[in-house]
């Protein structure tokens, strides 16, 4: 039985996706019993409290399958932007959101123009619907928006931009996205993934609501970053009605769990706990700047809760000890970046105990 007979050309050529491994694994694997995860850009204060208490609220019902409209958090979303609830499609994490935006307008021989690097879920999906792929580099880590409408054709379909970007952290200002939007042809559809939305506060940062009603632009935010539900796996696109409506068409039926609509809606209405997240993260990512800056190392500065760091040859001698020593970052190989890692913004003793590994390591592999 020949297997790779059987495999469609486009999953043959998929690499797996490689996460941050979980904080299970690495105390089972090197027998250590702390461990601090500072890989996966996950919100190290949890979610709300209110959160948590609609969560186990909703947790007597999972017997029945979930609501599979979302109606009561779409209901509420057109609430708080001033939309209508058939502005919204409710994803399984705004990953599947990505997904879904390419099942439902790419043909055959359509074009997909994705960044590197950024986000790697766009060229996975890309490719898992065999998109002819575009990769255009981006200028000392941010988007170059110029180059991008440079290799638009009249296949292009989808144009994919993290906003802010992950993992560079990086943002395109108002100005720069709306001359873009402007400059692109009105058959190509912008998917404008706002998942640190939250922490944007510059002034100069765009609201693309605007241009809902008038370009086919799809704006994608999460529950998994400042509200704290990576777990629960749940996000949320906003479009044109019409967009909605066809995205929609092929969501599959009880996408979203039942605990998690509730603890996003519950969320919703924490604004404390949201600015409370919003302002720690920004004390603690000043914090790593500075002593990157005291080690003498270059990094990108971001404006998310992670950090890219230069440390040069000895990346993967970094990664490896700090994960003996207890301390996950992300190894950014996978993005090309052999010589630098991404560090999230975690509590201040989390901080702290990975600086302090940071500067052991510099002071006897790297300067000796």
């Amino acid at each position: 039985m020949d297997i790779e007979k059987l495999i469609k050309s486009t999953t043959r050529e998929i690499r797996p996706y490689r996460p941050g491994k979980p904080i299970a694994e690495v105390k089972r694997e090197l027998g250590l019993k702390r461990v601090y995860k500072l890989a996966s850009n996950e919100n190290p204060l949890g979610p709300s409290p209110k959160a948590i208490a609609a969560i186990k609220r909703a947790s007597i019902d999972i017997n029945r399958y979930p609501e599979s409209g979302c109606f009561y958090l779409k209901e509420r979303l057109a609430e708080i932007y001033g939309l209508e609830p058939d502005n919204f499609v409710i994803g399984n994490g705004s990953d599947e959101l990505i997904a879904l935006t390419l099942r439902t307008f790419l043909n055959p021989g359509d074009e997909v123009i994705v960044s590197k690097p950024t986000f790697l879920m766009y060229e996975f999906y890309s490719k898992m619907e065999g998109a002819n792929l575009k990769i255009v580099p981006m200028n000392n880590f941010k988007y170059d928006l110029d180059a991008i409408l440079d290799v638009v054709t009249d296949k292009t379909k989808i144009i994919f931009i993290a906003n802010p970007d992950n993992p560079c952290g990086t943002y395109v200002t108002k100005n720069e996205i709306e001359r873009f939007i402007d400059r692109l042809p009105s058959d190509v559809i912008l998917f404008h993934d706002e998942a640190y939305y939250e922490f944007m506060q510059m002034d100069d940062y765009p609201d693309l609501f605007g241009y809902i009603k008038n370009k086919p632009v799809i704006i994608a935010r999460t529950f998994s970053k400042v509200y704290g539900l990576a777990g629960l796996r749940i996000g949320y696109g906003i479009a044109d009605k019409r967009v909605a409506e066809h995205i929609n068409k092929v969501r599959d039926p009880f996408n979203v769990n039942s605990l998690a609509q509730a603890g996003a809606l519950a969320a919703l209405d924490d604004r404390d706990f949201v600015e409370k997240v919003v302002k720690l993260t920004k004390e603690n990512r000043e914090y790593l700047f500075k002593e990157f800056e005291r080690l003498g190392l270059n990094y990108v500065r971001s404006y998310t809760n992670c950090i890219i760091v230069e440390i040069g040859d000895r990346a993967q001698d970094l990664l490896s000890y700090l994960l003996k020593n207890g301390i996950i970052v992300r190894d950014m190989s996978v993005w090309g970046l052999n010589k630098h890692i991404r560090v999230s913004v975690g509590l201040k003793h989390e901080n702290r105990e990975f600086v302090k590994l940071l500067e052991e390591f510099i002071k006897k592999e790297i300067k000796k």
